[in-house]
Parts: structure tokens; C-alpha cells; sequence
């Protein structure tokens, strides 16, 4: 029975709009629930943050139906509709538009017969066609979810049955939470469940997460601590824990949650232990894992919000302009009332006008007035366009159509164009005033290549890697996906791409990414396929510009220094090696092992690679195979259950205890496997360490690795490993790290495996991992080092977090701590060297723990890890008390270069008007001399630079650059003024000043306060560019939110990665760049494009059009109701405003149902006013948009009155022809109506820039329909409208040449006032638009010469501005004292820096700083 009730509530929680669970609340806002390191709680609670989930087996039946039974099962339902709740939902939704409300209540008025203008089914007929058309098109949809869902819900996985105890298929609908899965290599999740079991010895299992990011490489998943040591698969019978964990939410990257014994013993759960839903199994045999969540609240489901729907800022003008129409309505309706009740006042006594009921009851004037009143809003409803909304949709469809189908924004070596996600703000890409871009990935290509490194405060600039890669630059793209193929290297499976990949780019829905899981498909498509042979494509970050790194020779002499003797017992004999030796030997193995990246085979990129294998394993001595046996012994003893002696018992373990005694274990091996290296390492003599023999072992390792006992000549044996980083800058390093032959060989979450030059296979105890996150900005590992035994903390990290965590001076060891600080300082001025060329920074730093110290943090750590609340905060804390006193080995210089196009796109968008800012996580050198590079910043702009301490300080400056700017350019003052809080347009080019502000994180938490929040608006209203370097995600869209709503502008944001998807979503048009760093920005955005110079044809063309054929088709609905509304109205004053139409009702239908409503739509997907190479060629043509000139609301009042003016001359002409005849009614409106039609249509004619032969076609075809609906309509309805009817009229008509020259005449003097003033405003005072309409008909010379002189008379007038206003900004004498002295600038750069406000002061007063970039 509960799942019946479960079902009705998940569905009926779903149709009113609310959450699928009250537990899915909003990320990181857990309160504190359990203590941590107190006593498990005695009764499990399902409290509303938290769910526990225990086995579907028969001991935990009455529990599971308290907990587990109550969860939504696996089955999953996109759709909207059923086929019982399909009509009354989908009208519900509908009438959710004011305007069909509107229309929904004329339909019901006009059923009164004191009110009633028409016949009751003509007035439904509007109406009904257009909820008809809607409720098809949702439909159509709908059903394609629909089937879609079926195949998935019945896709089938194998479910531990508790009756028949054993895994048997069922269909992944039937899966619910607390149910036991077993999966194969190959096969997709179907929930999302915590990993208990993996055939893998080392209790990893591998996952491809590309259904559900995008990200095509491996990631590690790790079955629960405790259970990876099993002899034999996991026994659900023998199960007897419980799980709590958090409430479902759309976290990718977060579980919290503990794993409880019987005994009450806990473990904690963190993501590593999570398979989610979509993902694909990958290089793991077989695992075992129970649901814990399923259906609509797995992650994959929650993070499924389909495509974006936001209402545009051109919709909400619409909008605005339909109430002016209501209120016109009404007035016409007031007029109509009023001169009925007047007309029955002065004819009251005349039977004939005023005629009595049938009880011989006379209405009054005054009620027959207020009858009228509703009748002419029934007559006059044309007014309101409801046809209007539904054109806009099929408009933004085809205009969405046409976007895809450019083949200009096809990325061939992706193979991927741009997706549109969001449906219904097309036109706002044509109104953006500000730009929001993200650096690493968006601007530059998040090709990670290594550069240079400062080791132990040397800096080596790897001259001869320097020139490769310029060669790589002078090389074509093309050339650069095959280089080096025949060497056998990783680029000869550069060009193909994942299937899974491809499929999530077309998804099934066509076009769009699938809302689902992509990676069902390929088990839907070919699944069975997929595990027969090796998957053969190239891992990302492994091009060859990456990969193929050549050593510094400097460096690589200073390795040969490098031998076992190192490590043996001292030997007077044996010189002392240099300081600097143990630095490069420590740096290097950090740069290997300080990551995530997983070790594969070129061959078979998704096999992991087993050290422990004896096949194919070339036995040299038997001292190898000793070797090889101990450290196998060594790796093993660390299972608890092994190492005791006793069957494996999971459910009655003490984490804890175990990871202490794993640690106590490894204290104890680590002598052995000491000696073990330092034995293999020479095992033909001390002296030929670095000769053939060493060169011969090497061969020997490869051989363990790759199968192979022989290599190409020239090429590395090493290069037969392939890495699989989660990022770019992980691969740089350990490529780097290689070349210079301390290559990681093997990653399993028990060890790490390095081989290191002279020294050999080291073999280091991993026994934690601190990851990488945007608060620490570092990254550590902690290992048992196998030649000294000791613990050691490697640490990765930016440079501005690294130097802060380095151990101080102390008294006692003086001689080391002087030696750090010379360090420290050489390696900052080697960061600062490597920021100024644009290189991305790293620091690698090192910490030697004692055993005492290692164990008491493991147990607070531990604490950490199985709490549920809070544990972010914890976590961070444990990590700072592990990551402080750290001794500085070096940094790195890595460089991403900027994409193809770039500096381009970003000229382009700059004449455009787009005030663009750079928001990067990057050091401040670095991202400014990016913005150099992509011509964000020009050499001769005003460069200052906001780096404070402080509030006070951040605000003193500001407002001395605010001053300052204000000095130098007379027009910043009115431009900075945001008393309105409204856009204050950017001044154009060359117009004075071009200054650019550069802000740091810590300031720009103090400028987003909301004390200073208008003073940094009016001082970056000021800027061209803006760089905000360090910031962090939050404050990213914190900076995007406050422009867009203090400066109520339009504003675009344009990200790669996980970190842009706020500032994405916060943005009015969010676009994700599919890149290197997964699908998460492209999942968040309105837009996706694989690369940033798409961005420029995206706005400046598509734009451009999209706005501009929108806007005008709105007006043209406007004018084309209103126009033919008013024939009705003026009528109204010769029929004693009797609410009489002059026009049959089916015509008055049609007219604006069928005859007019194809050529506005045909017009809003295809008008172009200017051809694409135009707008690309003159970017200022968008400015236009960003005015919204096509749209303003003296356009709209403009409309109206040449709407109003065009209906009297179509009524007066044919009145004054026809007066004194004895013509009937409808032949009186049928020359109105033919004259409206050809008005209103070759009204668009003149409006129309463009008219191709499917213009033309449509706007005959409406033509040719309303003669044969006249004609025929005429012929067929003899008593259709009695007294009146439209018999043979259209007939007579066509014979009489008076019906003609009315039509003609009428046409002529309507139109002539619109048409004279089109050609004038052509002639005389032609807009940039227009001016630039005529070089498309210009012959290629003539257009080049046209557009240097467009340019050169754009720059003289540029010339003259600057010239005036630097005349007016020089001040006299030309002194330099005062506080304008702190704004000395070069020709390129300022910047001011302050420490805090007393330094600051004290700058101000005697002091400036300049740096150039």
C-alpha cells in the first residue's frame, strides 16, 4: 500500500510546482544534527536533512518499511502529462497567460444575451485555435519524453532478491532504496549507491562520468573502508549495517554520510565511496553497491532542469505595451458607450432606435450604455493580439532553427556546434551592455603546458621546451592533432571522440543535450558492443604540445647528482651532496604524486595498470623476484582482516582502529621496503647506477607496465603510460615530472607507485589525500616516504595561499630557516617573473610529520570524516591543522595559451559597446597580462590597481581614482552619476580616457559591501575593462548580480568549468563554453559554444537579427490589430454605436486569424537588415540593440498613430465613394476589408529590408487566400448572417471598376506618409543601419573602400575628442606634486598598491607605484 500513497504524493507534489522531497534544501545549509565524536544515536530518526537507508532483506523488514520503503523508487517520468490529466493540465497551464484569461472571459461574455456582438461559436473560434495549436505542440513533446522514459525505466540490471538469494534481472523502474546492485564493466548505474564490493584487489572501481559532466576521463570511486580487503564478494545476507546519510540534492560533488555497524561502530562516506546514476562502470570486473538514492532523487535527476525558460527584457516590454492597449481598448469601449447612451437620449421618443421589451419595458440610456460597454469589448477584442504570443514562440523556434544551422560555429575537431538551451531569449543576445568572462578555458585553450620551474630558488627557464613549442605555434592546427604519430605516442588517437560524447551532444530530443542520462545510451545503442573491445580514443590533456616536455639541461646535469648513495649510511669517503639536491629530489616527487591522475595504456587507455602482475615480466635475478614479493608482502599486510588471521567481517569493524593499525602496520614495513629499494636500486654495484645498467632496468620496468620488452629508438620508454587527469594543470606536472624520469607508474588507494631516475620504483604508503577545493586553493598528500621512513605532507597550491602556510623563523635552527627565507624570497621573484609572462602559478611545498603528530591528527581528522553536519567545516579545519609550518621546495610556471580568435572577438565586442570584465581565479600578474594579450587592456590605457587590506583603504582609493579619472576626462562625471541606479551607455571610443581597473579578491570583498557598492560602480562606470583577479565563485556571481541589478542592464556571463555555473545562472544570458573541464557550465547555461570567437558572431549577427526582426514584428502586431480594429470603431459613429459590425463575423475572425498572420512570422525568422559580413565587418552596428532603437516607446506611439491614420483613410476613402448609394452593409465592408489587407501587407513590404521569394510567396498566398475565401464564403452562405448576408458580393465586387480604384486609391494615400518618410530617412538622414545596408550591394572593391572611409571618418572624429579633452585634462605647469602624482603613469600601466590604510595614507601623500605589465 505504500507505494501507491508514495506515487500519489511524489505526483501530486510535482503538479502543484513544489520539491520532490521536503529534504531537497539549498546546498550548505546544514545545521548541526550529530555530535562529532559522541555516541551514535540509539534509534535511527529520519530527520528532514538526513535518510537512513538499510538492506532490503528480511532481518531489517520492519525497518525498511519504516525508512526505506517510504523513498521514491528507480522509476523515472519527465513528462508533463498522462492521458487522463493531458487536457486539463495543459488549459490549466495555458491559462496561465493574462491573455488567454483575457480571451477566456470575452468567450463567456458573449454568451450573455444582453452583451452579445457575436455568435457564440464564432467568438471561440480564436481562442480555441490557438490552445489547440499550443496543446499539439506540448503534446508532440510530451510523447517523445514519454517514450523516451519508457525505454529507459525498462532498461534491466541485476537486484539481489531476498527470496531467491541471488542477483537476478530486473527492470531499473523496479530498483528501489536499500537494494543490493551488481554491475559489470561496461554497464550504466541505474541509482545512485554506495560502493561495498569491487573485484578490483585494491577495492577501486572505475567510473566514466561523460553521461552525466561530459568528462570523458576516469574517475577513482573506493569501495567503504573496511570492506576493500575481501577474499570474496560481498554477502548481502551477511550485511548488517545501516547508512545515514543526507537528504538528496543536485551536489555533484558532495556526500556526506557514515556507514553504522551492528556494534555501533561508524565509518565515515564521502563521495569517493558514491556510484551516481549515468555514470558507465569502466576497467572493474564486477561491483556490488546498495541504493541509497533512486528515481527523481538521484543527483543525476535533481541536477535535471531541462532547457532554461526566462522571459526576455523585449517579452516584458511587450507586455508592458499590451496593457496600453487594454487601456486604448477601454476608452474605445467608453466612447462607444457613451455615444450609444447619448444617441438613445436624443432618439428615446423613436420606437425605430430604441426598441421596448417584450413586457414593454424601455431600457434607459444609461443601463443601454453599460450593456454596450461590454458589447464593443466583445466587438473590439481584435485590439488585445492574442495570436501574438503564439507567433513570438514559432518566431524564437525558427530563429533557434537558424542559430544551430550556422556552420560557423561547427568546431570540427569537437565535433560539436552550439546548443540553445534556453528557448525564449534569443533577442537579448542583441541588447548585452556587459560581458562577464571567466579566463582559464574561455580565453585561453586549458592546454596546460609546462614552462618553466624555481627549485630551491633557482629558476630554470627550459630554453629548448621554449622553442618547441613555438613550433607548435607556427604549426597549423591541423598538423598539430597528428604530430608525432608514427612514434607511437598518444596523439594517433587524437581525432576520435567518445560515442558517449557525441551522444550527449544530440541527444534524442534532437539538437539539445539529453535531459537524461547520455550514458544509458550507449547502453541502449550498442552497449553489448562497448565491452568487446578496448576503447580506443585519447585521453584529454595528452596532446603532444602537452605531453612531449623537454628538460632543462641546467636542471637534468644537477640530476646526476642524484644516486642510492644518497640514502646509505654515511661514508666519510663520500662527498656531501649540495642542499639543493634533496629540494629537486622532493619537488620532483611531489610534482608526480601530489594528484589524482589515473595511470592507463595507450593501447587500452581504460585498463589500469597493475604492477603486481608476473606476466610478461623479464626475471633477471632472483634478488628481483624478492623484491617484487616483499613489496607485494608489504602492500597486502595492510587488510585488517588478513593481517589478523581471520575471515573478513565487515560489519564488525572499527574503522578507526584499522586506519591506526594500517598505520602502525606501515610504520613497521617501512625498514623493509627501505632496504628492498636501496637493494634494487644497484644491483650490480654502486658505480654503474647511471650507465647501461640503469638504462637496462628501465626497460625491464616498461616492460611490467606496457608488455613490451623493446622500444622505438629515440622515444622514452616511459611514454608507454597514459595519464587521466581531472585537470589540465594535474597532467602538466606530471608530464613535466617525467621528463625528467620520475615517472608515476602506478596510483592505488593504498600506494603510490614512482619511478625515480637513479633511485628507482619507489614505492610511498598513501595514507591521505586532502583534495583540492576552492576555499584551501592547494591541494595534499600524505605518504610514509619509502627511503626515510618518515611522514611526509606534499603540498600543491597558488602561491598567495602557500607563502602564508611556510614555517617561521625560530632560534633554534637559525642556519635552515635563513636558507628558507632566501628561498622565499628568490622563488617570489621568480613567481612574480613567471605571472608578468602570463604563466598560471604553482607552489610545491613539503612537511615531515613525526609518527606522535600524524596519529593525533588522523583521530581528529577521523571525527571529521563521519559527521554529517558541518563537515565541510570540519574538514577545512583538520586540513589547516595539517597544512601550516611547510617548507618551501619550488613553484612552477605553467602557460595557457589564448584561444584561436580571441584578442579579435574581444576588439569586435569592445567597438560593439560591451564593457567586458575578466573574472579569474588567477594571480594578479597573470590575469593582466592576459588581458594584455586578448586586447582586453591597450597599451596606452590608464592601468589602476585595487589592492587593499581594509575597508577604509579600499574606499580612500577608490575615490582618489574616481577623482583623478574625473580630472583627466571632463566626461566620466555625468557617465559615473548612478543616482538613478540606471545604465549610463559607455562613451565611444577614443572619446578621452581609456582607463582599465584592476581588483583582487580580498578587495573586491570589500567593494561588494554594500557601503561601497555604488562607489565601485561609478569607479568602474568609468573603466573600459575591468579584471577582478582572485575571486572565487561565489564572489563571481555576487559581481554579476550587482551590476545587472544596481545598473539594470543586460548582462552576459561565459564560463568552462564547475566554478563559472553561478555566475552563469545569475547572468540574464548564460553561456558555457564545452570545453576540457566537463559539461557543467554548458548544463547551467541559456547557451553553449565550444569556443570564445563564436561568442562575437553569436552577438554581433544572430543578435542583432534576432532582436531586430522580433522588435519589428511585435510593432507590425500592433499596428496591423489596431489598424483593422479602428474600421470598426469609426464605424461605430454612423450606426449609432449599436456595436454592428460592417464585416461579416467570419471574416472579422479570419482576418487576423489566417489572411495576416503568415507574413509577420515569415518576416520575424528571415528579415535581414544587414547581410552577416557587414555586422561582423562594423561591430558598432549592435549598439543600435543595446539602445533598443528597433523598440523604443516613441516607436510604439508612433505606430499607433500611423495605425490610427491609415484606418481613417481606409474607412473615409471607400465612405465618401460610396455615400448616397443604397449599397447594403457588407458590400459598404467589403472594400474596407480588401483595402486593409493590401495596406497592412505591403505595410510590411516597405518595413522589410530583405524580400526573398518565400516573402513574396507568403504575402501572395495571403493574398490569394482571402479572394477564395470571399469568393467561395460568398457563393456557399446565402442565409448565413440574416437580415444581412455576404451573398455574390466578392462577385459583383471584381466587376466593378469603382471596387478597384477604391482599393487602389485607398492603398496609395495610406501608405504614402510611412513610404516618403522611409525614403527620406534613406536619403537624407540614414541611420549607421542603413548607411551600412548599402555596402551589401556594393562589388568587393567598392565595399573595402567604403568601409576605410566609414573607418577613417570614425577615427578623425575620435582624433579631435582625444585632442580636446587631454587640451583640457594637461594640467598647468605640468608639476607633479599633490596627490596627482600617485597617478604618474607610464604609457602602459599604474598601479597602486597599498598594504593598509596607513601605508595607503602615507602613498597618497609622497609616494606612487608603477609596474608595467
Amino acid at each position: 500500500m505504500t507505494e501507491p500513497l508514495q506515487w500519489a504524493r511524489y505526483h501530486w507534489q510535482r503538479l502543484m510546482g513544489g520539491p520532490a522531497r521536503d529534504g531537497d534544501e539549498r546546498r550548505y545549509s546544514y545545521s548541526t544534527l550529530l555530535a562529532c565524536g559522541g555516541k551514535p544515536s540509539q534509534t535511527p530518526r529520519l530527520a528532514g536533512r538526513h535518510r537512513v537507508v538499510v538492506p532490503h532483506l528480511q532481518p531489517f523488514k520492519e525497518e525498511y518499511e519504516k525508512f526505506s520503503g517510504t523513498y521514491v523508487n528507480n522509476r523515472i517520468r519527465t513528462t508533463k502529462y498522462t492521458l487522463l490529466n493531458f487536457v486539463p493540465r495543459n488549459l490549466f497551464e495555458q491559462f496561465h497567460r493574462a491573455a488567454n484569461l483575457y480571451f477566456l472571459f470575452l468567450v463567456v461574455l458573449n454568451w450573455v444575451p444582453l452583451v452579445e456582438a457575436f455568435q457564440k461559436e464564432i467568438t471561440m473560434l480564436p481562442l480555441v485555435v490557438v490552445l489547440t495549436i499550443i496543446a499539439i505542440k506540448d503534446g508532440l513533446e510530451d510523447y517523445r519524453k514519454y517514450k523516451i522514459d519508457k525505454q529507459i525505466n525498462n532498461l534491466v540490471t541485476k537486484v539481489y532478491s531476498r527470496k531467491e538469494k541471488k542477483y537476478l534481472d530486473q527492470c531499473w523502474k523496479d530498483v528501489t532504496v536499500g537494494d543490493f546492485i551488481r554491475l559489470s564493466c561496461n554497464e550504466v548505474i541505474p541509482a545512485d549507491m554506495v560502493l561495498l564490493f569491487s573485484t578490483d584487489p585494491d577495492g577501486i572501481c572505475h567510473i566514466e562520468t561523460s553521461g552525466l559532466d561530459g568528462e570523458s576521463n576516469l574517475k577513482q570511486r573506493q569501495v567503504v573502508r573496511g570492506y576493500a580487503e575481501q577474499d570474496s564478494e560481498l554477502d548481502p545476507e551477511k550485511f548488517f549495517s545501516r547508512i545515514e546519510c543526507e537528504s538528496p540534492n543536485n551536489d555533484l560533488s558532495r556526500f556526506r554520510g557514515f556507514l553504522e555497524h551492528s556494534n555501533k561502530e561508524r565509518v565515515g562516506l564521502g563521495k569517493e565511496n558514491l556510484l551516481l546514476r549515468g555514470c558507465t562502470i569502466r576497467n572493474t570486473e564486477a561491483v556490488v553497491g546498495i541504493v541509497v538514492y533512486a528515481g527523481h532523487e538521484t543527483k543525476a535527476m535533481l541536477n535535471n532542469s531541462g532547457p532554461r525558460y526566462k522571459r526576455s527584457k523585449l517579452e516584458r516590454r511587450a507586455n508592458t505595451d499590451v496593457l496600453w492597449c487594454v487601456l486604448l481598448l477601454v476608452i474605445m469601449c467608453l466612447t462607444g458607450a457613451l455615444g450609444h447612451g447619448i444617441w438613445l437620449s436624443r432618439y428615446g421618443n423613436i420606437p425605430f432606435f430604441n426598441i421596448p421589451e417584450p413586457n414593454g419595458h424601455v431600457i434607459s440610456p444609461v443601463l443601454a450604455g453599460f450593456y454596450m460597454f461590454w458589447t464593443m469589448i466583445i466587438l473590439l477584442q481584435v485590439l488585445i493580439p492574442i495570436s501574438l504570443y503564439v507567433s513570438i514562440e514559432v518566431v524564437k523556434l525558427g530563429q533557434i532553427y537558424f542559430i544551430q544551422s550556422d556552420v560557423d560555429f561547427y568546431n570540427e575537431k569537437m565535433d560539436s556546434t552550439i546548443q540553445c538551451r534556453a528557448l525564449n531569449i534569443t533577442e537579448d543576445l542583441g541588447q548585452i551592455q556587459y560581458l562577464f568572462s571567466d579566463k582559464t578555458g574561455t580565453l585561453t585553450e586549458n592546454k596546460m603546458v609546462f614552462r618553466r620551474c624555481s627549485v630551491a630558488g633557482f629558476d630554470y627557464c627550459h630554453e629548448e621546451n621554449a622553442k618547441r613549442l613555438e613550433s607548435y605555434q607556427e604549426a597549423a592546427s591541423e598538423d598539430e592533432d597528428f604530430a608525432g604519430t608514427p612514434s607511437g605516442s598518444l596523439s594517433h588517437v587524437a581525432k576520435p571522440r567518445a560515442p558517449s560524447g557525441r551522444t550527449l551532444q544530440s541527444g534524442p530530443l534532437g539538437g539539445k543535450p539529453s535531459k537524461h542520462l547520455a550514458g544509458s545510451w550507449s547502453a541502449l545503442g550498442g552497449g553489448e558492443g562497448a565491452g568487446e573491445g578496448p576503447r580506443c580514443r585519447q585521453a584529454a590533456f595528452s596532446s603532444p604540445m602537452e605531453t612531449d616536455v623537454l628538460p632543462d639541461t641546467r636542471l637534468l646535469d644537477k640530476f646526476s647528482q642524484i644516486t642510492p648513495q644518497l640514502f646509505a649510511p654515511l661514508d666519510e669517503t663520500l662527498p656531501n651532496p649540495p642542499p639543493e639536491t634533496w629540494y629537486i629530489i622532493d619537488f620532483f616527487i611531489a610534482l608526480a604524486i601530489c594528484n589524482t591522475v589515473v595511470v592507463s595504456a595507450p593501447n587500452q587507455p581504460r585498463q589500469k595498470i597493475r604492477l603486481s602482475s608476473l606476466s610478461g615480466m623479464p626475471i633477471k635475478s632472483l634478488e628481483e623476484i624478492k623484491n617484487l614479493f616483499q613489496r607485494l608482502s608489504v602492500r597486502r599486510s595492510s587488510s585488517p582482516s588478513l593481517a589478523s588471521g581471520k575471515e573478513p567481517s565487515p560489519g564488525v569493524q572499527n574503522a578507526f582502529v584499522s586506519k591506526l593499525s594500517l598505520f602502525s602496520r606501515t610504520k613497521l614495513a617501512s625498514p623493509v621496503e627501505e632496504a628492498v629499494s636501496r637493494t634494487a636500486d644497484s644491483p650490480q654495484g654502486s658505480g654503474s647506477s647511471a650507465g647501461p645498467t640503469e638504462k637496462e632496468k628501465q626497460n625491464g620496468d616498461a616492460g611490467i607496465t606496457s608488455g613490451k620488452a623493446d622500444s622505438l629508438p629515440g622515444q622514452p620508454v616511459t611514454s608507454s603510460l597514459c595519464y587521466e587527469a581531472e585537470s589540465p594543470d594535474e597532467a602538466a606536472l606530471v608530464y613535466a615530472a617525467r621528463a625528467y624520469q620520475c615517472t608515476l607508474q602506478s596510483r592505488t588507494p593504498e600506494q603510490v607507485m614512482v619511478d625515480f631516475a637513479a633511485l628507482g620504483p619507489l614505492t610511498f604508503q598513501l595514507l591521505h589525500i586532502l583534495p583540492f577545493d576552492s576555499v584551501r586553493k592547494r591541494m595534499s598528500v600524505v605518504v610514509r616516504h619509502p627511503l626515510s621512513n618518515q611522514v611526509v605532507v606534499y603540498t600543491k597550491g597558488a602561491d598567495s595561499v602557500i607563502m602564508e602556510l611556510l614555517s617561521v623563523a625560530s632560534a633554534d635552527g637559525a642556519s635552515l630557516e635563513k636558507q628558507q627565507m632566501v628561498i622565499r624570497e628568490k622563488t617570489q621573484k621568480h613567481l612574480d617573473d613567471y605571472a608578468k609572462r602570463g604563466l598560471r602559478t604553482l607552489c610545491i611545498a613539503k612537511k615531515v610529520m613525526s609518527d606522535t603528530e600524524y596519529e593525533e591528527w588522523l583521530r581528529n581528522h577521523f571525527l571529521a570524516e563521519t559527521s554529517i553536519d558541518n563537515r565541510e567545516e570540519l574538514l577545512l579545519e583538520s586540513a589547516r591543522r595539517l597544512e601550516n609550518k611547510l617548507t618551501l621546495l619550488g613553484a612552477t610556471g605553467i602557460e595557457d595559451r589564448l584561444q584561436e580568435g580571441v584578442p579579435e572577438s574581444i576588439d569586435a565586442l569592445h567597438k560593439a559597446g560591451i564593457k567586458i570584465w575578466m573574472l579569474t581565479g588567477d594571480k594578479q600578474e597573470t590575469a593582466v597580462n592576459i588581458a594584455y594579450a586578448c586586447k582586453l587592456l591597450e597599451p596606452d590605457d590608464k592601468l589602476f590597481i585595487l589592492n587593499t587590506q581594509s575597508k577604509d583603504a579600499c574606499e580612500m582609493l577608490m575615490g582618489t581614482i574616481l577623482k583623478e579619472l574625473q580630472k583627466k576626462n571632463p566626461a566620466f562625471p555625468k557617465q559615473a552619476s548612478l543616482s538613478k541606479d540606471l545604465y549610463q551607455p559607455s562613451a565611444p571610443q577614443g572619446s578621452g580616457l581609456r582607463a582599465g581597473l584592476v581588483i583582487t579578491g580580498k578587495t573586491l570583498e570589500f567593494a561588494l559591501q554594500e557601503s561601497l557598492q555604488r562607489q565601485f560602480l561609478e569607479l568602474t562606470a568609468c573603466c573600459q575593462a575591468v579584471v577582478c583577479c582572485r575571486a572565487t565563485p561565489l564572489q563571481k556571481s555576487e559581481v554579476v548580480k550587482l551590476v545587472r541589478n544596481h545598473l539594470r542592464v543586460m548582462t552576459l556571463a561565459i564560463g568552462d568549468g564547475a566554478n563559472d555555473v553561478s555566475m552563469i545562472q545569475v547572468a540574464d544570458i548564460g553561456i558555457g563554453i564545452s570545453g576540457q573541464e566537463g559539461m557543467q557550465a554548458v548544463m547551467a547555461s541559456d547557451f553553449a559554444v565550444s569556443q570564445f570567437k563564436h561568442l562575437s558572431k553569436l552577438l554581433l549577427v544572430h543578435g542583432h537579427w534576432c532582436y531586430t526582426r522580433l522588435s519589428n514584428m511585435i510593432l507590425y502586431f500592433f499596428y496591423k490589430n489596431v489598424a483593422y480594429v479602428n474600421l470598426l470603431f469609426w464605424y461605430q459613429f454612423f450606426c449609432g454605436f449599436s456595436g454592428t459590425s460592417m464585416t461579416d463575423y467570419w471574416v472579422l475572425i479570419f482576418f487576423n486569424l489566417l489572411f495576416t498572420s503568415a507574413p509577420p512570422v515569415i518576416y520575424g525568422v528571415l528579415e535581414k537588415d544587414v547581410s552577416s559580413e557587414t555586422l561582423m565587418l562594423l561591430p558598432e552596428l549592435y549598439r543600435s540593440g543595446q539602445e533598443s532603437e528597433a523598440y523604443l516607446p516613441l516607436t510604439f506611439w508612433i505606430t499607433l498613430l500611423d495605425a490610427f491614420y491609415q484606418s481613417l483613410v481606409c474607412f473615409f476613402v471607400p465612405y465618401y465613394t460610396y455615400r448616397g448609394s443604397d449599397i447594403d452593409i457588407f458590400t459598404f465592408g467589403n472594400p474596407l476589408n480588401t483595402a486593409a489587407l493590401f495596406i497592412i501587407l505591403l505595410h510590411l513590404v516597405i518595413e522589410s529590408k530583405s524580400l526573398t521569394w518565400i516573402h513574396v510567396m507568403v504575402i501572395v498566398g495571403s493574398i490569394l487566400s482571402y479572394f477564395i475565401f470571399a469568393l467561395a464564403f460568398g457563393a456557399m452562405c446565402i442565409t448565413c448572417n440574416p437580415p444581412s448576408n455576404p451573398y455574390w458580393i466578392m462577385q459583383e465586387h471584381l466587376l466593378d471598376p469603382v471596387f478597384y480604384l477604391v482599393c487602389v486609391l485607398t492603398t496609395c494615400i495610406a501608405l504614402l506618409p510611412r513610404f516618403v518618410y522611409r525614403v527620406l530617412q534613406g536619403s537624407l538622414f540614414p541611420s549607421p543601419v542603413l548607411r551600412a545596408k548599402h555596402f551589401d550591394r556594393l562589388t568587393p572593391e567598392a565595399r573595402t573602400e567604403a568601409l576605410k572611409k566609414w573607418r577613417g571618418a570614425g577615427q578623425l572624429g575620435q582624433a579631435a575628442s582625444e585632442r580636446a579633452v587631454h587640451a583640457a585634462a594637461r594640467p598647468e605647469g605640468g608639476s607633479t606634486c599633490g596627490p596627482s602624482a600617485v597617478f604618474a603613469m607610464t604609457p602602459s600601466a599604474c598601479s597602486i598598491e597599498q598594504g593598509n590604510l596607513f601605508v595607503l595614507e602615507t602613498a597618497l601623500d609622497s609616494d606612487c607605484s608603477e609596474t608595467k605589465t
